[in-house]
């Protein structure tokens, strides 16, 4: 009866794990949205963006870098955007590497 118990109880606890995982397309929509959401608060025209930083669920935030060479002065802009998971807003702001 206990082995029984252990292992419905640990088939249970395997089921749920994979239940409550986002399937590939739950991240590509979101990733869709929060790159269509930076690049548009961005104001840029064209950008180069990396690929998605997950924070953990905790913080709830994806980090995008954005760069482009600006059309007026011909220098790199770069950008960070922080994207929240749950308002579905974002925050950008420009950064610079050390250094430079």
């Amino acid at each position: 009866m206990l082995k029984t118990t252990f292992a419905t109880t640990v088939a249970v606890l395997a089921l749920t794990q994979f239940a409550s995982a986002s399937s590939d397309g739950a991240w590509n929509a979101l990733f869709a949205k929060a790159n269509g959401t930076c690049i548009g608060q961005s104001r840029m025209v064209s950008p180069e963006a990396t690929a998605p930083v997950v924070f953990d669920d905790s913080t709830g935030k994806i980090a995008i870098l954005l760069r482009e060479k600006s059309a007026k002065s011909k220098k790199l802009v770069n950008l960070i955007c922080l994207y929240d998971k749950k308002s579905g807003k974002a925050s950008i702001a420009e950064y610079q590497w050390q250094g430079q």
